[in-house]
């Protein structure tokens, strides 16, 4: 019975972080002469921290265990290695998700693992997208407003939010924070705008009819790729 209750113990024990060990791998890559995309990647699939605290700055890898924010571990990355990574190239993979060699799908999940892989799917649509559509939609609603059409007396974020999920943010904030256990005046902080975001997306998939989530992510995507964001 010992036995079983101190295995039972060991399996819910947190993985030892290997931080240390992918900024080595990262480091050591990169004066083999490597691509410092390709290093980069594959340090990437070493990671096992969710999230991190480093130098007053706390980095939230990894939303609800199933979204995983790679270009911000990417980030991190870059700047343990400061200066020995091409400074435009590593510009456009932060910012517009353009990366310096052209890796097919199958080619980026081989490095950074399948598990990792999918979880970057969840959080480009739950996250990066989503926050696309709302980007897109306040702009239709800037664009009414600026017209002689426009007579809806709701604020541009409350219109906003409210086409897209047929409730102000404010109320979706509340219920969000209820439902995740923060607490209500607390200052928010981008980890926890990210992780409403991620709630958002799916709040939009449950409550909304099919064919306006389908038809709102294609806006979401035709609104990233004109401003310039490679998916």
């Amino acid at each position: 019975m010992e036995k079983a209750t101190r295995e039972e113990s060991e399996n819910i024990l947190p993985p030892v972080s290997n931080a240390g060990a992918a900024v080595h791998h990262f480091q050591e890559a990169l004066g083999s002469g490597k691509h410092w995309y390709i290093a980069l990647l594959e340090a990437v699939g070493m990671w096992t921290d969710e999230s991190e605290n480093l130098q007053g700055r706390h980095y939230c890898y990894l939303i609800e265990g199933e979204a995983f924010d790679w270009l911000l571990l990417a980030e991190r990355l870059c700047e343990a290695v400061d200066g020995l990574v091409p400074e435009a190239e590593k510009h456009a993979l932060l910012f517009q998700n353009k990366p310096p060699l052209p890796l097919s799908s199958a080619e980026f999940q081989d490095i950074i693992g399948a598990r990792k892989y999918h979880q970057h799917l969840n959080f480009f649509y739950g996250v990066t997208v989503e926050e696309a559509l709302v980007q897109a939609v306040r702009e239709e609603v800037r664009k009414e407003r600026h017209s002689n059409a426009w007579t809806n007396p709701r604020g541009e974020e409350e219109e906003t939010f409210s086409r897209i999920y047929g409730t102000a943010r404010a109320e979706l904030f509340k219920q969000f924070r209820k439902e995740k256990h923060h607490h209500q005046l607390a200052s928010s902080v981008l980890a926890e705008i990210k992780e409403f975001t991620y709630w958002c997306f799916k709040f939009r998939v449950r409550e909304c009819e099919k064919a306006k989530v389908a038809s709102d992510t294609l806006k979401a995507l035709e609104w990233l790729r004109k401003n310039g964001f490679n998916c």
